[in-house]
């Protein structure tokens, strides 16, 4: 039997944030990054927002929220959505697929603070275990979730031969988070400059994928 695309995530449709929860949430997100959670309360977003302390109250209700609306906001910038509609258009060239994917990776973690936001998140959990939790679920989790159906439905046409999309995906990303995200949330110092081009490992990577998953050619052996 062909592989079944995992069944699609249904999320309530949500109302896209205001101007002004926008601008506390960018406020928040500054504060937490150089601060930690600690480190922060509502007045100190509120001032940093240029609004009221009860309009933050009132859009968000707790620090706890502000941080978990945070959280999502964070990941909001990734665009999943736009993302997957970019990369479904063609299967048949496996490797400009995962090129695209890769790269698109790869200017959020540059252009989103990722590294620092990661850091932070690692840093609060030992305290406040949902903070884990909640990046996983906002980011990682429908990150991983998209490319495994991607591979699913590659697989169903033909493209590759990926009988465990789930576990395919993610060993994607690890070939990927490896050199892109770990070494620089650890800090190794002077190491960093050992570390390949990324050029380099995204196409090792990409070629160790497809010796593994793509499907093989009619009259090849």
């Amino acid at each position: 039997m062909p592989p079944q695309s995992p069944q699609p995530v249904i999320r309530a449709p949500q109302k896209p944030p205001s101007a002004t929860s926008q601008k506390v949430l960018r406020s928040s997100r500054d504060l937490f990054l150089e601060f930690g959670y600690d480190g922060v309360n509502l007045d100190l977003i509120a001032k940093h927002a240029g609004v009221a302390r009860q309009t933050v109250y009132n859009l968000f209700g707790s620090k706890e929220a502000v941080f978990r609306a945070t959280m999502e906001y964070h990941w909001a910038a990734f665009g999943l959505d736009d993302i997957e509609a970019s990369l479904v258009r063609d299967y048949s060239d496996p490797a400009g697929f995962l090129r695209h994917f890769a790269e698109t990776l790869l200017d959020f973690i540059n252009e989103k603070d990722q590294i620092a936001f990661t850091r932070l998140v690692i840093a609060e959990s030992r305290k406040l275990p949902w903070v884990s939790a909640d990046f996983y679920r906002l980011g990682k989790a429908p990150l991983a979730r998209m490319f495994s159906r991607c591979l699913a439905e590659m697989t169903e046409s033909g493209a590759l031969d990926c009988p465990q999309p789930d576990l395919a995906a993610r060993q994607f990303l690890g070939l990927i988070q490896e050199f892109a995200i770990w070494p620089h949330v650890m800090a190794i110092g002077e190491a960093i400059k050992d570390l390949p081009p990324i050029e380099l490992v995204v196409e090792e990577a990409i070629a160790m994928f497809l010796g593994r998953y793509q499907a093989e050619q009619p009259g090849k052996r």
